[in-house]
C-alpha cells in the first residue's frame, strides 16, 4: 500500500511538472518584449529614446555615448537574447552544460583555442572608451535580462543565462573570427595526389574568369566562352560573399553607390542584428552581430563600407617536435549536464597552441589571433566615427583581422578598395604543414602597404567575391586557393554592362542567378536550350546542380585529376553527358522545389521543428550572385546611396526578433524572397515618419 501511494504520488508530481513546463513554454511562445512606453530606474544617465520603425528597427536616440550603447545592449537582448547566450557558449565551449554529452565533442574542439582568456587580454588591451562602451553595452544587456521576458528556448531547455559581462562580446566576436579564418583544419584537409601538383588538386583561381579588382574592368568580356575548372566546380561551397562600388562619375544621382551581401550560415535568428545608434558627434546604421555594440558594416554620416572574406593564409601550421615544455600543458574542465564533468589536456605555448587533426595528428598553430590578441572590435568602431575614406583606410591599418576586403565610399563621390589583415609571409601560404625544424623561422606580416588596394577616386569601380584580387604582378602569393571567380567575374560583367548605375540596379543585381560556370558546362554537354539562371521554374538547374554534386561526392584527387586531362579533350563533353544523362533519369523536379531551403533555428538538431523560419523556394546556387545553398545564403542585402542614406537600404532574411511570438520573427521573409530593398530611415524626419513604436529609458 505504501508503495502504490509513493508511486502514485511520483505520478502526479511528474504530471504536475509537465502540465507546469507546457504552460510555461506555451507562455514563452507568445512572450514578447516591451518595446513602447517608458522604463525606468535601469541604468542611464539621461532619457534615451528608441523609436522603432515597421520592421522593429531600434532607432537609438541618446545624449551620451555610455546611454547609447547601453540602449543598444538593451535591444539587443529583448529581441536576440538566446541567440547571444548560445553564440557565446558555442565559441567557450560550453553547450554541454545545456545539451549534456552530446555537444562534449564540439566543446573539446572548441576550446582548442583557449578563447576566454584571449577575451581578457583583448580587453585590456583595449583604450579606456572602448572598455566603457563595452561595459554599457553589458549593463544594457543585463537590464533586459532582469525586466524582459524570459524567451521561450530558456524555457524549454530550463536553464537561464548568466549575467553578461563585457568580455563576453569580444567572447562573441570570436564566432566570426572563427568563422571566416582559414584554421589549420582547412590546411591539414588539402592533399595532393603522387605525381600532382598541388594547382592541379587546388588551383589558385579559374584563369578563364579570373577577375581582380587591381586590373580594373578592362580585361572583363561579355562572352568568355572557355571550359570552367572541373577541379573548382567539385569543391563544395564555403562561405563568401559579394560587394562592389562605383565612384560619382558612373552614377546618375553623382553621388557614389555601394553594395554588399555576406554569405553566411542560413538560420533563423538571421545572424546580423539592424541597428541606427546616434548622440553627439556620432551617427551609424546598419548592421551588427546580436551581442556586439556598434555596427559592424554600414554607414555613418559620411562613409559607407562593405566587406568580403580575404579567403588568404592567416596562420602557420608545424608538426610538433618530439619534446614539449611539460608547463605549457593546461587542463580544461568540462561540466556535463546529467554527466560526470571531462578533463581534457591542451598545449598552450607562447607563441604556438596545440591541435589534434581528425587523423590524430598533433600540430603547432601559430596565429595573430592567439600570440597577438588584438580586438577587431576598434578598428569598426574608428569606422563607425570616420569622416572619409583615409579615416577608413587608418583604421584598417590596424585592423588585426580575420583577413576582409573592405570597399569604403564616401560623400566626397570617392571609392576605394583595401584589404586588410594580418597576413604572415609563410612560403607555405597554408598550403602544407610545415615540419618541426621551421619552428625557428619567423613569418613576419606582409605590410600593410603592400596589401591589394585601389585608390581612392570618383573614377574608380571596386568589386570583391572572395576571389583573388591581384594581378600576375602583384608579389605574394597570399593564399593556398581563392574562391572560384565566377561570382566575380559576372559582377564585373554586369558593371562593364551599364555606364550609369543607380541603387535600382545594384539592387537588381543582387538577384542575378545566372551560373556562368554551369552555362559552360551545359554547353560542353550540348546542352542549348538553357541560359545558365537558377531560376524556381528550371529543371535543367536541378540537373546540373545534381552533375556538381556528382562532382563533389567523388572529388578525390585521383578523379579531379582525370577531370582536368579530360577538360580541353574530345571526351570531356562524353563525359558531362553522362552525367547530365544520370541526372535526367531521376526526373528532377523545378529548382523552386529542389532548391528550396527553410533557415533552422538551432534548436532544430534537438527536434523542435516550430521554431524555423519561413521556406525560401530555389532561386540561385553558389555560384551566382543570388547566393542560396543548403547551408550558405545572402545574409543580408544593403545597397547604400552615399550621402542620401534614406535612399538606399538593407534587407534581412527573416525578421529583426527572435522571439516566435514578436510580429517581426518572419515578417520580412516575403519582401526578401522578391529581392525588395528594405529601407532603413537614418535622417531624423524618416525615423520620425515611420516609427510605430516608441520607448524611452529613463534614469
Amino acid at each position: 500500500m505504501r508503495f502504490r501511494r509513493f508511486a502514485g504520488a511520483i505520478v502526479i508530481a511528474a504530471l504536475l511538472f509537465a502540465g507546469a513546463y507546457a504552460t510555461n513554454v506555451i507562455l514563452g511562445m507568445h512572450a514578447v518584449a516591451k518595446t513602447t512606453g517608458t522604463v525606468s530606474g535601469l541604468g542611464v544617465w539621461q532619457p534615451v529614446t528608441i523609436l522603432r520603425d515597421a520592421r522593429g528597427v531600434a532607432h537609438i536616440a541618446a545624449r551620451n555615448e555610455h546611454d547609447a550603447f547601453f540602449a543598444e545592449g538593451y535591444v539587443e537582448a529583448s529581441d536576440r537574447l538566446f541567440q547571444m547566450d548560445l553564440t557565446r557558449r558555442f565559441v567557450e565551449g560550453r553547450l554541454s552544460e545545456i545539451f549534456g554529452r552530446s555537444a562534449l565533442a564540439n566543446d573539446e574542439m572548441e576550446r582548442t583555442l583557449p578563447v576566454e582568456q584571449l577575451a581578457q587580454i583583448q580587453w585590456e588591451r583595449l583604450p579606456l572608451r572602448s572598455q566603457e562602451d563595452l561595459q554599457a553595452f553589458a549593463d544594457g544587456v543585463n537590464a533586459a535580462m532582469r525586466t524582459q521576458p524570459l524567451p521561450v528556448e530558456f524555457r524549454m531547455l530550463l536553464y537561464k543565462p548568466k549575467p553578461w559581462r563585457p568580455q563576453d562580446s569580444l567572447v562573441t566576436s570570436f564566432g566570426i573570427v572563427l568563422d571566416l579564418a582559414d584554421l589549420w583544419t582547412d590546411v591539414a584537409n588539402r592533399r595532393v595526389a603522387r605525381g600532382q601538383s598541388y594547382d592541379a588538386a587546388h588551383p589558385l583561381t579559374d584563369p578563364c574568369y579570373d577577375a581582380p579588382v587591381t586590373e580594373g574592368l578592362a580585361r572583363i568580356s561579355q562572352s568568355p566562352h572557355c571550359a570552367p575548372s572541373l577541379a573548382e566546380l567539385a569543391m563544395p561551397p564555403a562561405a563568401g560573399s559579394n560587394e562592389w562600388a562605383a565612384g560619382s562619375a558612373h552614377t546618375a544621382t553623382g553621388r557614389a553607390l555601394l553594395a554588399n551581401d555576406p554569405h553566411l550560415r542560413i538560420g533563423i535568428p538571421g545572424i546580423w542584428y539592424l541597428v541606427d545608434l546616434r548622440f553627439p558627434d556620432y551617427h551609424a546604421a546598419g548592421a551588427t552581430f546580436a551581442g556586439l555594440p556598434g555596427v559592424i558594416l554600414g554607414h555613418n554620416d559620411r562613409l559607407a563600407w562593405g566587406a568580403t572574406n580575404g579567403t588568404v593564409a592567416s596562420l602557420s601550421v608545424f608538426d610538433a617536435p618530439p619534446r614539449l615544455d611539460p608547463g605549457d600543458w593546461a587542463t580544461e574542465t568540462f561540466f556535463v549536464r546529467f554527466g560526470l564533468p571531462v578533463r581534457v589536456r591542451y598545449y598552450r605555448g607562447a607563441r604556438e597552441f596545440g591541435a589534434t587533426l581528425s587523423n590524430g595528428r598533433f600540430v603547432l598553430v601559430r596565429w595573430n589571433a592567439y600570440d597577438d590578441a588584438t580586438s577587431q572590435l576598434r578598428t569598426f568602431d574608428d569606422l563607425d566615427r570616420a569622416r572619409s575614406i583615409e579615416d577608413g583606410v587608418r583604421a584598417l591599418r590596424l585592423y588585426p583581422g580575420p583577413t576582409q576586403n573592405f570597399v569604403l565610399a564616401d560623400t566626397t563621390g570617392r571609392v576605394a578598395y583595401q584589404l586588410a589583415g594580418a597576413i604572415p609571409d609563410d612560403p607555405a601560404w597554408g598550403r602544407s604543414i610545415h615540419p618541426a625544424r621551421d619552428l625557428a623561422q619567423n613569418y613576419p606580416n606582409v605590410p600593410f602597404d603592400r596589401l591589394p588596394r585601389v585608390a581612392p577616386s570618383r573614377d574608380a569601380i571596386v568589386w570583391t567575391a572572395n576571389n583573388k584580387m591581384y594581378g600576375p604582378r602583384y608579389p605574394y602569393r597570399l593564399s593556398p586557393e581563392f574562391a572560384p571567380p565566377y561570382r566575380a567575374y559576372r559582377i564585373a560583367q554586369l558593371l562593364k554592362a551599364r555606364g550609369k548605375y543607380d541603387v535600382a540596379y545594384f539592387t537588381t543585381m543582387q538577384m542575378d542567378t545566372l551560373s556562368l560556370p554551369e552555362l559552360d558546362l551545359a554547353r560542353m554537354a550540348g546542352i542549348r536550350g538553357w541560359n545558365g539562371r537558377y531560376v524556381a521554374t528550371s529543371r535543367v538547374a536541378t540537373i546540373f546542380y545534381g552533375v556538381r554534386n556528382a562532382l563533389n561526392r567523388n572529388a578525390n584527387q585521383r578523379m579531379i585529376a582525370t577531370l582536368l586531362r579530360l577538360r580541353a579533350s574530345a571526351t570531356s563533353p562524353a563525359l558531362l553527358r553522362t552525367l547530365v544523362a544520370g541526372e535526367q533519369a531521376k526526373k528532377p523536379v523545378p529548382w523552386g522545389v529542389a532548391g528550396a531551403v527553410t533557415p533552422r533555428h538551432p534548436l532544430a538538431a534537438l527536434g523542435v521543428s516550430f521554431l524555423n523560419g519561413t521556406t525560401f523556394p530555389g532561386d540561385g546556387d553558389a555560384f551566382t550572385l543570388h547566393v542560396q545553398t543548403p547551408t550558405l545564403s545572402q545574409s543580408f542585402r544593403a545597397v547604400w546611396d552615399v550621402g542620401n542614406w534614406d535612399a538606399g537600404g538593407i534587407s534581412i532574411p527573416q525578421g529583426e526578433s527572435g522571439e516566435p511570438g514578436s510580429a517581426h520573427y518572419t515578417d520580412e521573409a516575403k519582401a526578401w524572397v522578391t529581392g525588395t530593398l528594405q529601407p532603413l530611415p537614418y535622417s531624423k524626419s524618416a525615423v520620425e515618419a515611420t516609427a510605430t513604436q516608441r520607448l524611452t529609458l529613463l534614469p
